[in-house]
């Protein structure tokens, strides 16, 4: 499913798929398990310029057990044209946090992903992440505390 990008590079690959780099560590999570699902991260492109936001992705093959967390920083979308995604097995959860610890109150987002276990192989999920302007969040956030 995925081809080395640079024969140089270590652990660097791309989705034979979609063309997107994938995610460091993303692929293969569980043993014996085939890589049935894509998921593309989609970043809008007023976030390129963000310095301190990041993506925190979880990846739980059961309620119980965290398989692989990562930090994906958004500046890696601006080195990246192509965008990033994730190769994860048809079952369990994702948990995606987009944070930008930059404005004051700090943004959060979170959402969770359910995979149910029937989901057709080379299925591809795309995650929309886009920041709402700092100046406005605070804003809103000042007026819910009203």
């Amino acid at each position: 499913m995925t081809n080395p990008t640079n024969p140089n590079a270590q652990q660097q690959y791309k989705s034979s798929q979609s063309g997107r780099f994938v995610v460091p560590g993303w692929m293969n999570l569980i043993e014996g398990t085939p890589d049935a699902i894509e998921i593309q991260l989609d970043l809008d492109k007023s976030d390129l310029s963000r310095t301190q936001a990041c993506l925190l992705i979880e990846y739980w093959a059961t309620n119980e057990d965290i398989t692989l967390q990562s930090i994906l920083p958004v500046r890696a979308f601006g080195a990246n044209q192509d965008g990033w995604c994730m190769l994860i097995p048809a079952r369990g959860r994702v948990l995606i946090r987009a944070i930008d610890t930059a404005p004051n109150p700090p943004l959060l987002a979170s959402q969770w992903i359910n995979i149910d276990p029937a989901t057709q192989p080379g299925t591809t999920v795309h995650v929309k992440v886009d920041f709402p302007d700092p100046a406005k969040a605070a804003a809103n956030n000042l007026q819910l505390n009203n």
